[in-house]
């Protein structure tokens, strides 16, 4: 998790620190319908490497916005979902959702 001393002084630019890559506000975008294995993830997220997606995926455990769920089943058996902290990010997502589309419709 990024120490309070860390972080940017500006707002938005904390923001953009912790969801700003592409990838990690795609993955918080499937996750909002519920749990997901790690290969419904990189399914959902066309030309993500597993690589990238398990390094976005650890980061944002460790930011506190995603919790790894070990359902302790053979083979194994991983789920992951937002954490409450995680599904604060909702109305983000939404105003983003509607912002493209306004753009879009204005093209």
């Amino acid at each position: 998790m990024i120490k309070k001393e860390e972080m940017p002084v500006c707002d938005v630019a904390t923001t953009v620190q912790l969801i700003g890559s592409k990838w990690k506000i795609l993955i918080i975008r499937d996750l909002i319908g519920g749990a997901k294995r790690t290969s419904e993830l990189r399914r959902s997220l066309s030309g993500i490497s597993q690589k990238v997606l398990t390094e976005s995926l650890n980061s944002m455990i460790e930011d506190g916005l995603v919790n790894r769920n070990d359902l302790k089943k053979v083979p194994p058996h991983v789920e992951y979902e937002l954490t409450t902290l995680g599904e604060t990010l909702l109305p983000v997502i939404e105003s983003m959702r509607k912002w493209g589309n306004y753009y879009k419709a204005q093209l």
